[in-house]
């Protein structure tokens, strides 16, 4: 009897490094306009409006800034990990390489790699993800936030999924095999 364990788990880890890989590109972060941005941003339009402008300028720039303070706290757009992590995406990106690579191998039995391994790759993307879910990147000017997004989350669960499929793999000594019948009449 064959011991479908090692598959399953392998097959675990592959597919969140595959997952891994691909939420680097996913959003991870939502940016909003803070409300100390928004008042900011009104009181610089309203200035160039003056200095710049005529009357209608001005009057228009009145009606524009007096709206700015509606998008506080509101998402305007989404950021991606590969946009704002550059180096550290480059090694999110490498740990899900090479734990691909590892299952990979191990599943199709071209090289013993052992599931430890294969679960410390994983755990170094846990940590490499909740550094940056826990510090967002870029400068802390109050004019504008980060909030998570479900990208990174994403990534979270792909990377525990690495350390579990890695640590669900029984060692090569460990794995029971037979050469005993499937049938018990013969």
């Amino acid at each position: 009897m064959v011991d479908s364990r090692p598959s399953r788990a392998l097959s675990l880890s592959a597919l969140g490094s595959a997952v891994l890989a691909v939420s680097v590109f996913l959003p991870w972060y939502s940016v909003s306009i803070t409300a100390s941005g928004a008042a900011a941003a009104q009181q610089q339009f309203t200035s160039a409006a003056q200095q710049y402008g005529n009357s209608t300028m001005q009057a228009m720039a009145d009606q524009v800034g007096a709206q700015l303070s509606s998008f506080a706290g509101r998402p305007l757009t989404t950021v991606t990990a590969h946009q704002v992590l550059k180096d550290l995406s480059v090694v999110v990106l490498l740990l899900a390489g090479v734990a691909l690579l590892a299952s990979i191998l191990r599943l199709a039995a071209v090289v013993e790699v052992n599931g430890d391994q294969i679960a410390l790759l994983g755990f170094a993307a846990v940590l490499c993800v909740l550094y940056r879910m826990i510090s967002p990147p870029g400068p802390h000017t109050g004019l504008f936030s980060l909030s998570l997004s479900w990208g990174s989350w994403v990534a979270l669960v792909a990377a525990v999924a690495i350390v579990g499929g890695g640590l669900w793999t029984p060692s090569a000594a460990h794995t029971v095999t037979s050469d005993l019948p499937l049938d018990p009449a013969q």
